[in-house]
């Protein structure tokens, strides 16, 4: 037993021995590339290098490691791999080169110019060093010359902008021109070196709006993407001086001084993706700038000397950066630092009354844009005692604001509550279930100050969110909305109560037996929102109100089809929608979902409806006016009201007021209004296939899938360059191909499909875009598919892609059956599947001659599918099976070419050959002869003669 067991071992040893040899590992490599297993080739390198002690076999290994760095555009590491190459062997020519190569994508054009030239020295007839050092030699001389003449024209901008007496529009043009150069690396490392900051200092300080922006905008693109530039800058300029710059009342200025925080936070932040080699070390530590923003940021959240948009785009950016962006991501230090240092800060601003004197200034989006904030940071929390602490900061303020004798101090602390409702609802839900809270509300509902009704009402309003509360309410609150409602002769409070009775007579959603209110109260309570909607006398913020109630009651199917039919109303919304009142947003997006039914419904088995009728259990039920019909009427009432420029002006909206449940929502409705086919032309012509793609590409999952769906229907029956036109039309891709993953239902993948047929089929650009985002495998895999729909359009897309040389390899790959199937899919039943099964062989077989060899070995059959091709009685399948004729006779594969001859095909293609000519079927009669002619060329046949 212990022979065979020293004799198991000295195996095992023998074989780690084996495994051991970097030579071994060396040639598996190179196995592997010629595969092109490029991972698995880098895998095996990296083994031979840590295993090798020879320095020869060592810079062949690294040479070969280079090789395939370049493959993976990994142009740092190529370039590292063939320096040490070169280290063991200066004159390593393979080495030389590629190193050369990785360092021109690298930007280094000087360096690779010295790489190439060291080239051609050791081979001076090799065409190809010859050529590249030409090319980089043009290139070099290109850039020179461009950054001479950049110079030059950077001064005379500068010159331009800082002189008093220069015409307005030539200083307009140049700032233009500045902001546009600066845009590019050349440009702002060139303004940067001439003096640039402090001469956009001398810009800023004219004070004139222009000029403000030009600089802010220069500065922003000197920022983008460059760590050590955005470092010196904000010590030149300094974060308080930027801060005051977007204090001011000024929408344009203080969103260009945002962008310009947010180009330095993602430069400063990992933004950066430069390679900097050596002078990494002399690039500073962000943290303290960082810090230093975050703190100025807080400060200017409370401070009466910042304007409305300035505190806008404060809150904007500490929304944007301070919470994680990935939940797994372990460090959440700037949330709890942001808590601890301005969450009070945040509440002051939830708890402003613009009605009231010495309040900060602020916005009609401020408050929203708040809570806002203030839900994230509740989201980014990670356990109970952090929870705890923020419920505690919460609960602190709020009481410390209530005072007997100061109503102002009361009312703030009450709004301030509401902005935790319209944030996160289950800290500020937690503080109205305190003693004093609800009695504070109902008190200052029967106070004699409109504007504590306003706020009482507006704090009952949104602590009614959820159905428990709600019930609560309708027991105790019912009553007093009526009577504020009846008694009060002030509008903006009248509408606040309605809204109230409202939210509380919608507690039961779409349930037709779930209606709070006695029959036709709704209908009432809609009559007069749509009233209210409709008075332009009103200001915005008033009317918003309205369309508060529609979103409530729109639940009710009356109400939907009452409110379609009033076109005024609804023109009305779509209006408000495209305001600068941005705290719309979610309520239009609400009332549109109702209108279009397009929130999500559990599939309810009809089983469980029987049991729990038996049981005596409530079930729901729908209303008459919620089936497919009235839906469809509904939508096309919405479309000729002009829902879809609504739609786009609303997608467009800044990024923390459209949050991802109003983009899911907008893209429910997206997807509702294009599911009839004849309504796409409309969608596409306002605009509508441009806007769904942010809401496909941003978002949450749900809302993503929806959006991309909506995309899929409008690409797959309309012309892909009109509804998505220019650059955009590549954004499209991506959404669709997450269509095809396996989770999604059949209609998507169908649909998506369909839609990447008709994007594939438009040039080589979009067809590479679709191969880079991985749709391959999964196309191939629906080729498999059972559902002859989706096999169909499966093939159909396949067809268009196979133009492709990556497509066109894996056809070539030994080992799998995807040419076997596309041969066997030419004899289905369905024609539409053998038409394109066939054309995608007629163009694989033209492009690829080793195919034609390779098709008669995938199947017996082949010859039989062959001849049942040409004979079909379909004119567009015939013609394919004739071009895969003539593609086999020009293979020159002559054994292919003389059984095909030696075959029944030969007489097929004579009686094609020697029709008359037809119209209809000339293009078959044309390919037929040509195959004829090519035969005779080959001298497998003789020549015959046509009838005259």
């Amino acid at each position: 037993m212990r022979r065979e067991e020293r004799k198991r071992h000295n195996h095992t040893i023998l074989k780690m021995g084996e495994m051991a040899d970097p030579i071994q590992f060396k040639e598996e490599g190179n196995k592997h590339f010629q595969a092109g297993e490029v991972d698995k080739a880098i895998e095996c390198y990296t083994k031979a290098i840590k295993l090798s002690t020879d320095k020869k076999v060592l810079a062949v290994v690294y040479r070969n490691r280079s090789a395939c760095f370049l493959k993976k555009e990994s142009y740092t590491n190529a370039a590292s791999d063939a320096s040490k190459a070169i280290d063991v062997d200066a004159a390593d020519v393979k080495a030389l080169f590629r190193r050369c190569q990785a360092l021109e994508k690298l930007g280094k054009l000087d360096m690779a110019f010295k790489d190439v030239q060291r080239c051609s020295t050791i081979e001076p007839k090799n065409k190809t060093f010859l050529e590249t050092l030409r090319r980089l030699g043009a290139e070099i001389q290109a850039k020179l010359k461009t950054t001479f003449s950049t110079d030059s024209r950077v001064q005379n901008m500068f010159d331009i902008l800082l002189d008093e007496e220069m015409d307005k529009d030539k200083k307009e043009k140049a700032a233009n021109n500045l902001v546009v150069l600066a845009r590019e690396e050349a440009g702002a490392e060139r303004i940067f070196q001439n003096n640039g900051v402090p001469l956009l200092l001398d810009l800023l300080e004219t004070g004139k709006v222009e000029m403000v922006l030009a600089a802010i905008r220069t500065f922003a693109g000197m920022c983008t993407g460059h760590k050590a530039r955005a470092m010196a800058i904000i010590h030149l300029v300094g974060i308080d001086k930027l801060c005051s710059i977007m204090a001011v009342d000024n929408e344009d200025i203080a969103l260009a001084t945002c962008d310009l925080f947010q180009c330095i936070n993602d430069s400063l932040t990992g933004g950066d993706r430069r390679i900097y080699g050596k002078e990494e070390a002399l690039i500073l530590d962000a943290s303290k700038d960082l810090k230093s923003i975050l703190m100025a940021l807080l400060e200017m959240v409370a401070s009466k000397k910042v304007s409305g948009h300035g505190r806008d785009q404060a809150l904007n950016l500490l929304s944007r950066n301070v919470p994680r962006k990935d939940k797994k991501d372990p460090d959440h230090s700037k949330s709890l630092f942001t808590i601890d240092h301005g969450l009070k800060k945040i509440l002051k601003v939830c708890g402003q009354i613009p009605d009231l004197p010495d309040q900060l200034p602020m916005t009609e989006n401020t408050q929203l844009i708040a809570s806002v904030l203030l839900d994230k940071l509740w989201d980014d929390l990670r356990c109970d005692p952090e929870r705890d602490n923020y419920r505690e900061v919460c609960d602190e303020y709020i009481k410390g604001k209530f005072d007997p004798n100061d109503m102002d101090r009361n009312i703030h602390a009450i709004n301030a509550l509401s902005g935790l409702l319209q944030g996160p609802f289950e800290v500020g839900n937690q503080l109205v279930g305190r003693q004093g809270i609800m009695e504070m509300m109902v008190a200052l509902c029967g106070s004699e100050r409109e504007v504590d009704q306003m706020v009482a009402v507006e704090a009952l309003i949104h602590s009614s969110t959820k159905m428990s509360r709600a019930s609560f309410i309708i027991t105790n609150g019912v009553s007093l909305l009526k009577d504020i409602y009846k008694k009060t002769k002030n509008d903006k409070i009248k509408i606040r109560a309605l809204v109230g009775l409202c939210k509380l007579g919608s507690a039961g959603g779409d349930d037709y037996s779930m209606r709070q209110f006695a029959e036709g109260s709704t209908e009432k309570l809609a009559k007069q929102c749509r009233k209210w909607l409709c008075n332009s006398a009103m200001d915005t913020r008033t009317r918003k109100w309205a369309i508060e109630g529609l979103a409530y009651l729109t639940q009710d199917a009356d109400v939907k089809d009452d409110f379609v039919e009033d076109e005024p109303a609804m023109k009305a919304m779509f209006d408000l929608a495209k305001s600068k009142d941005k705290t719309i947003l979610y309520a239009v997006a609400c009332t549109l979902v109702n209108c279009t039914n397009s929130y999500e419904k559990k599939d309810i088995m009809p089983e469980l409806v029987q049991l729990a009728k038996f049981s005596k259990q409530h079930v729901p039920e729908q209303h008459p006016k919620d089936k497919k019909d009235f839906i469809q009427k509904r939508v096309k009432r919405m479309l000729k009201g002009g829902v879809i420029s609504a739609l786009t002006v609303m997608v467009k909206a800044d990024n923390l007021l459209l949050t991802d449940q109003t983009k899911e929502m907008l893209a429910r409705v997206f997807l509702a209004l294009a599911d009839d086919p004849k309504d796409r032309g409309t969608i596409c012509a306002h605009g509508g296939g441009k806007a769904l793609i942010p809401l496909a590409l941003e978002g949450s999952a749900i809302g993503k899938i929806r959006a991309a769906h909506a995309l899929a229907k409008i690409a797959a029956v309309s012309n892909p360059e009109i509804a998505f036109p220019g650059e955009r039309i590549y954004e499209v891709v991506r959404p669709l191909v997450s269509l095809l993953h396996p989770e999604r239902d059949g209609v998507q993948n169908y649909e998506a499909l369909l839609s990447l047929t008709n994007l594939a089929g438009l040039n080589d650009k979009l067809r590479v875009k679709i191969l880079k985002e991985k749709a391959l495998p999964e196309i191939e895999q629906y080729m498999f598919e059972d559902h002859d729909h989706i096999r169909q359009a499966a093939t159909e897309c396949m067809c268009n892609l196979v133009t492709c040389k990556e497509v066109q390899d894996r056809y070539l790959e030994d080992g799998n059956d995807r040419l076997k199937l596309l041969v066997l899919m030419c004899v289905e039943d369905n024609e539409k599947l053998q038409r394109a099964a066939a054309g995608g062989l007629a163009m694989l077989t033209a492009a690829q001659k080793k195919l034609c060899t390779k098709m008669t070995l995938v199947t017996l059959q082949w010859m039989e599918i062959l001849q049942r091709l040409i004979l079909h009685d379909q004119p567009q399948i015939q013609h394919r099976g004739l071009v895969i004729v003539y593609n086999m006779l020009n293979s020159e594969d002559n054994e292919l070419a003389k059984k095909l001859m030696e075959s029944e095909i030969l007489e097929i293609l004579t009686v094609i050959g020697k029709a008359m000519d037809n119209p209809k079927r000339q293009i078959v009669i044309d390919v037929a002869r040509t195959c004829l002619v090519k035969a005779m060329d080959l001298g497998l046949i003789k020549p015959f003669t046509t009838p005259s």
